[in-house]
């Protein structure tokens, strides 16, 4: 890759925000993001603690979430950065018992008999990177720490606990997070702090379940612990990062006799506000933060400039920035990126350039952030050319690009389907000492799988296990999505089922279900259809109507009726009603079949479920045929939508071969 060091030097220099895999620098996708924040980027030479005693104006970070320029409050730094130096000490015994989780995770007592003999010291350093090791498969890293907790002489530390329910809760194992809060007060009361609630807020918070985040303020004092400005603050904080805001700025106005507001409270508001596109109420709460005798500093300015660029008022943000100016307010390497980041997304580089260039002239140093937002730019707009050159100018000027960086570069190739290029830019990155994070193995495996070069995916996710990084959900979906396009249906099984094993599939995922089963179906494999199913519910997995609903329309689908209804039957005795086309289509079939006998059994269960539910149950039945009419009625119109645009298709070719 001689193009890579080409000595082409070209003024520019940026930091930045990412959007979506090619909208722009994708923060969300930025492996080295401490897990206390899964949605938020942060830039180690802009960090801000919101417990820290002052508001410092230097320290800021970036957020992916909503992919423009915003700057916001960060909370604490996580454990993980402090880690002592004991990775030597810990890495083979880590390896040696996340070799044996996977192995026996399915089988408790052998799992727990392997981990005895393994001759493993138990200690909460290795605990903790054991954990980190699991990665996304919190069930496995739960299993460890239920054996490690039984170990004699052996008592979780407070990093371990906050790695459990950190991980608990990006499962969603709310439940079990409060038994463990339980067992901490009566066996570890000391070991209680803010801090952990603080991560239950932000889970809650992430997942919208913004009165289950609130309750946690007034469940605190029953664990010993008063919440105070920083957790109230932390609260607001996750609520605006995660789209809450209208409810954080009710829940700012009940508590201000409570909590005495602060400059970061208002921050937080302003950043939601203006991360929503709604600069009225941003303004409000800057004049409601100046009342309040606090003038706003570079972090609030960079927010607003982040709401005005990405209303594409750009006119209003180069005034801001004036003001700023004029003001002592000095505009950082984050001020300028913003309005980087927002001219690339309108494709508008030539002006990007020509800020970047007023920017080194006003004595603002670029840095790694503000040259990977241009490079992003250049890769969205497809001139990889051009990000190939300045890429070439930050390395000639000592930067050291990051693994998002280079993110930037894969998707890129991957855009053009360019499988060789993206190889080789790996082997550069190492050359550099920039290890390539999961995130590129994804964006590589997935172009891989694309080309049917499944081999080489499956090689790449050997290298992810062997470079220590646990393949993640997206990374299994990839790959199961790739066997499936090229036919390889026990692949696609085996890796569903290691995914249901490591407690990774959910309801966001049954998309992926759904796709392998109707492909199990319509190949005939109906055994290995059941058995992809039984280790689903055997696993304990919490299966939803959608589940049970795909399932079941998968069998029906493929002429196996009986099956369908004994899923159907299974579903009800766990509580779970079918959806009522579910149950049309089901009464159809058995009619079919004249099968009275089941037809009558299940109509008496939707009978009883239904009065349970207060639901007529004549009106439930209209509208399960209702339905089925019309998604009959789609799918034929879908199909004749497909047969005219085939004779269109077949006009256009018979023109062609005519001229």
């Amino acid at each position: 890759m001689q193009r890579l060091f080409r000595k082409t030097w070209y003024h520019v220099s940026l930091s930045v925000k990412q959007n979506t895999p090619f909208n722009l620098i994708s923060w969300k996708t930025y492996s080295k993001v401490p897990e206390t924040v899964p949605t938020q980027f942060s830039s180690a030479h802009t960090r801000f603690q919101f417990g820290a005693p002052n508001h410092e104006p230097n320290a800021q970070s970036y957020n992916g979430a909503s992919g423009f320029g915003l700057v916001r409050l960060q909370n604490q730094v996580s454990y993980e950065e402090d880690k002592s130096n004991g990775v030597d000490e810990f890495a083979s015994d880590v390896e040696k018992i996340y070799r044996i989780l996977r192995k026996f995770h399915s089988r408790v007592p052998k799992l727990e008999l392997a981990l005895q003999e393994s001759g493993v010291i138990v200690s909460s350093g290795l605990t903790e990177r054991v954990l980190n090791r699991c990665g996304d498969a919190g069930s496995l890293g739960y299993r460890f720490f239920v054996w490690a907790s039984k170990q004699p002489g052996y008592r979780p530390s407070y990093e371990v606990y906050k790695a459990m329910i950190k991980a608990l809760g990006k499962m969603r194992q709310f439940g079990v997070v409060w038994a463990l809060l339980e067992e901490m007060r009566k066996e570890n009361p000391q070991l209680i702090t803010s801090e952990v609630f603080v991560v239950l807020m932000r889970r809650f918070a992430s997942v919208k379940m913004v009165k289950k985040a609130i309750e946690v303020l007034d469940e605190m004092p029953k664990y010993g612990c008063e919440p105070d400005e920083y957790v109230f603050g932390c609260l607001l904080d996750a609520l605006c990062k995660n789209g809450s805001v209208k409810e954080a700025a009710s829940l700012f106005e009940d508590m201000r006799i409570r909590f005495t507001p602060s400059l970061k409270h208002f921050t937080s508001l302003l950043y939601g506000w203006c991360r929503e596109g709604k600069l009225m109420e941003a303004k409000f709460v800057l004049v409601q933060m100046r009342e309040a005798g606090f003038e706003p500093d570079i972090v609030v300015y960079n927010n607003l400039l982040g709401g005005y660029s990405h209303a594409r008022k750009m006119a209003d943000a180069y005034d801001l920035l004036k003001e700023m100016k004029g003001k002592g307010c000095v505009p950082n390497a984050t001020s300028y990126t913003i309005l980087i980041q927002a001219l690339c997304k309108q494709e508008k580089m030539d002006e990007a350039l020509r800020v970047f260039v007023d920017m080194q002239r006003s004595g603002c140093v670029a840095d790694v952030m503000t040259y990977t937002t241009l490079i992003s730019g250049f890769c969205k707009w497809g001139k990889i050319e051009k990000a190939y050159e300045i890429l070439d100018s930050m390395l000639q000027r000592g930067h050291t690009p990051s693994q998002i960086t280079y993110l930037q570069m894969m998707l890129a190739h991957e855009k053009k389907e360019e499988l060789e290029e993206c190889l080789d830019l790996m082997v550069e990155m190492r050359k550099i000492g920039c290890i390539p994070d999961l995130n590129i193995y994804n964006s590589v495996i997935r172009l891989a799988c694309k080309l049917g070069e499944v081999k080489e995916g499956v090689r790449l996710w050997n290298e992810i296990e062997e470079n220590g990084l646990s393949p993640g959900l997206d990374t299994f979906v990839i790959m199961i999505h790739g066997f499936l396009e090229q036919g390889c249906l026990v692949e696609a099984c085996q890796y569903l089922k290691e995914m249901v094993d490591r407690g990774l599939l959910s309801a966001p995922q049954y998309g992926t279900l759904k796709e392998l089963m109707n492909s199990l179906l319509r190949a005939d494999k109906l055994e290995m259809a059941k058995d992809v199913w039984s280790s689903i519910v055997n696993k304990g997995c919490e299966l939803n109507v959608y589940a049970w609903t795909i399932w079941i329309h998968a069998l029906f689908s493929s002429g196996h009726v009986k099956e369908a209804c004994s899923n159907c039957l299974d579903m009800m005795e766990g509580d779970i009603m079918p959806q009522p086309d579910t149950f049309a289509k089901l009464m159809r079939g058995l009619r079919k079949l004249y099968n009275r006998e089941i037809a009558a059994e299940i109509t008496e269960k939707v009978r009883k479920m239904a009065a349970d539910r207060e639901i007529t149950f004549k009106m439930y039945k209209r509208r399960g045929e209702r339905d089925l009419k019309e998604k009959v009625k789609e799918r034929d119109e879908g199909r004749k939508r497909r047969a005219r645009r085939r004779g269109w298709g077949g006009k256009r070719h018979d023109s062609a071969k005519a001229l």
